[in-house]
């Protein structure tokens, strides 16, 4: 549970919070009305119908934060949870992929984490039951909402997705726009991770990554092949070959009984606003 995990953060706060009502099209057709405090708030958009994929149905869910405040990415960094997102209750759908925009790295004295400020929206792509019958999607949100405390946050919407127009479009390509694009170990593009290896370290093996971008900031992040694992940050280091940046992070927080022999490690290199996600093999 939610509440049990945030026991874990910095500075938790244990007390509740008052709702209050968010501003500005809160009823609107093609978005579900705001859920949420004074920290943040949550809700559902919907695409027009003529830009459903496939027979797939495209929405979003829109986490909007209050100055200053932060939530989590998939993978929070050294300390946070992730955005937990339940579609139970909804109806006429098979299933349901979250996209996960690109995220930016928070550093301060409790450590680095992972995550967004302001507004964000979650890319969803939804396969219907019967694509000749209109999805009512319900949705409960469990996420951490963070400042200098961190508290635990829930929402909840519910959103019929058979609009012929939506005002929403945009946002929701932007928002695709912003979801990293899957490419190879190698690739020799101007945006790519080119090389990983081992390297042998004090406690760890030191696992060392050069990557080309044309343009800065730069960062990447690493994940393990399951959520139990609980990589550390990788961080910029020098040494890298010319024309090309150098991260580098200890092979550490493998899950109890786990190894790294056969693992693959998915990178997410973010810059200059464009990011790329790739699978890299350890062996």
């Amino acid at each position: 549970m939610i509440a049990t995990t945030l026991r874990q953060l910095p500075g938790v706060a244990a007390a509740a919070f008052v709702m209050i009502a968010l501003p500005a099209g809160a009823s609107a057709d093609d978005a579900s009305p705001w859920d949420g405090d004074a920290h943040g708030g949550m809700r559902l958009i919907a695409a027009s119908a003529a830009h459903a994929r496939g027979g797939d149905v495209r929405a979003g869910v829109e986490l909007k934060l209050a100055p200053g405040w932060k939530t989590y990415w998939r993978y929070p960094g050294d300390s946070g949870v992730p955005p937990r997102f339940d579609f139970a209750g909804s109806q006429n759908v098979k299933s349901v992929a979250v996209a996960w925009p690109a995220p930016h790295r928070f550093s301060d004295e409790s450590g680095t984490t992972i995550g967004y400020k302001g507004d964000v929206v979650f890319p969803l792509r939804i396969v219907p039951q019967d694509a000749a019958k209109p999805v009512q999607l319900r949705l409960t949100l469990d996420y951490a909402v963070c400042e200098k405390l961190c508290v635990p946050a829930q929402g909840r919407a519910a959103l019929a997705l058979d609009r012929a127009a939506s005002s929403h479009d945009g946002t929701l390509a932007d928002a695709e726009a912003a979801v990293p694009q899957r490419a190879a170990l190698g690739d020799g593009a101007p945006l790519a991770v080119r090389t990983l290896r081992r390297e042998p370290g004090d406690l760890h093996p030191r696992i060392v990554v050069d990557v080309a971008a044309p343009q800065t900031p730069i960062d990447l992040f690493a994940e393990g092949p399951t959520p139990e694992w609980a990589l550390p940050v990788p961080e910029p280091v020098d040494g890298a070959p010319p024309g090309l940046h150098r991260f580098a992070f200890a092979l550490d927080g493998l899950p109890p009984g786990g190894s790294a022999k056969g693992a693959v490690l998915r990178l997410t290199l973010v810059a200059g606003g464009k990011a790329i996600e790739v699978a890299a093999p350890l062996d």
